[in-house]
């Protein structure tokens, strides 16, 4: 009796006292305002197959669903002079995007950026682009970033987690002549955290710039002190980078056959904080068919670029992403059916690094009014045809024969040729029907 008699008076004084408390807990709230200025600096590296340049240059994702249209003739080659959006293109190299913005001057044309030695001398000229589009993000504009994407036709089939045989209940099938819209958002689930990087807005000064396009050199270090100098920054931007946050090496990645699984190898990268592998192929025109490596079932659409460390971390602890010291991963038998090709794609994660001077205050009395500060991502990313070897299909991109072949004498005749493997150009028809 005395229980059930307290009951209404303990929901009083809950609701009476729970506004106050929110109240308090608002007025307990730290002032953070933007800071005076801010440079957002995009490193890549990049191996294996080159893959299409418009991925998405302004550094919020390409189209995942159209990022196989244009595989080669895309992106820069190493003879060409450098240009900004690179550490989206995926053309095979090492690359930096740099964006520079200043609060007190909105349309700063040029920046100066130092670098230390062993990275590139002399120092690198940011200018403003001359035309853009959009308006322009606010430095601490932390959303993610969301891709558009484009509605595919047919039936797609979900494949994940690494081995030698598909699991039982896999895979998910959706056919999208008949999916409703409930059913196409419940299949398309994928993990996404990325947020802005270097972009192109007028009055933000960037590099490579129209004056200053140089390639970043095979062995460049960004390790050590740069600053940057122009009207209208504050005195004293310069920060370091350490060696954890510098160019990342190369995927050395290797594939074998094994009794119809497909094992992937490579050397574990010593700055990287996770991995991530996707492969998608096409059955019959009208079947697209999608494989990672995460042991739950996600797309991957979202994950194939620079995340926060929080949102890798915490996907490690969800098994969606392969810890740094792994180093091996088998694509099941099966998945993309007999004879049947699939592009591949690896990338490692990176520790994106978050500076700002001066460093936010303790007490949450104090108000956080930073004069600069600094957002570092970095990748690194390598395709390959799924299976195929990468000399023999570089030269077939190249109309050239692969090495075996026997291109200068007469063609012989056998009892029985085995059924060739199919090539990129035979991928592609089949994953977008042309």
């Amino acid at each position: 009796m005395i229980r059930t008699s307290l009951r209404p008076l303990a929901a009083a004084l809950s609701a009476a006292f729970l506004p106050l408390l929110a109240l308090a807990q608002g007025n307990s709230q730290q002032v953070v305002k933007p800071p005076q200025a801010q440079a957002w600096i995009d490193l890549a590296t990049f191996s294996g197959m080159g893959m299409p340049g418009g991925m998405g240059a302004g550094g919020g994702g390409g189209n995942p669903m159209a990022a196989l249209g244009g595989l080669f003739g895309g992106g820069a080659r190493r003879d060409e002079a450098n240009r900004f959006g690179q550490t989206q293109s995926m053309a095979a190299g090492r690359w930096m995007d740099v964006t520079l913005y200043s609060r007190a001057n909105p349309k700063l044309a040029e920046a100066q950026q130092s670098v230390p030695p062993g990275f590139m001398s002399p120092a690198l000229k940011l200018q403003s682009p001359l035309e853009t589009r959009g308006a322009p993000p606010e430095p601490g504009d932390e959303r993610v970033v969301e891709p558009e994407q484009e509605r595919p036709r047919g039936k797609m089939l979900l494949y994940w987690g690494c081995g030698d045989t598909v699991r039982p209940g896999q895979p998910r099938v959706i056919d999208f002549a008949t999916a409703t819209p409930a059913e196409l958002a419940k299949f398309f689930q994928s993990r996404r955290a990325t947020q802005r990087g270097s972009h192109a807005a007028s009055g933000r000064p960037l590099w490579p710039s129209r004056d200053d396009s140089r390639m970043v050199p095979a062995a460049a270090s960004l390790v050590g002190e740069h600053a940057y100098s122009a009207a209208g920054l504050p005195e004293g931007f310069r920060f370091q980078i350490p060696a954890a946050q510098d160019l990342m090496p190369a995927i050395a990645l290797k594939q074998q056959e094994q009794d119809g699984a497909t094992q992937l190898s490579w050397q574990a990268l010593p700055t990287a904080r996770a991995y991530f592998i996707s492969a998608m192929g096409a059955r019959d025109n009208q079947e697209m068919v999608i494989w990672t490596s995460s042991e739950q079932p996600d797309m991957g659409f979202g994950l194939q670029d620079y995340q926060t460390n929080a949102a890798v971390d915490r996907w490690l602890k969800e098994q969606v992403l392969l810890a740094p010291q792994t180093t091996r991963c088998n694509v099941p038998k099966g998945v993309f059916g007999s004879g049947q090709g699939a592009m591949l794609r690896m990338i490692a994660y990176g520790s994106e690094l978050n500076l700002a001077h001066p460093p936010r205050p303790s007490d949450v009395k104090i108000p956080w009014e930073p004069q600069w500060a600094v957002k570092l991502r970095l990748k690194s990313v390598a395709s390959a045809m799924l299976g195929m070897d990468m000399g023999d299909m570089m030269m077939e991109q190249r109309g050239r024969p692969a090495k075996g072949d026997d291109a200068d004498e007469p063609a012989k005749e056998t009892a029985k040729e085995p059924p060739k493997k199919p090539g990129v150009t035979d991928v592609l028809k089949g994953l977008f029907g042309r």
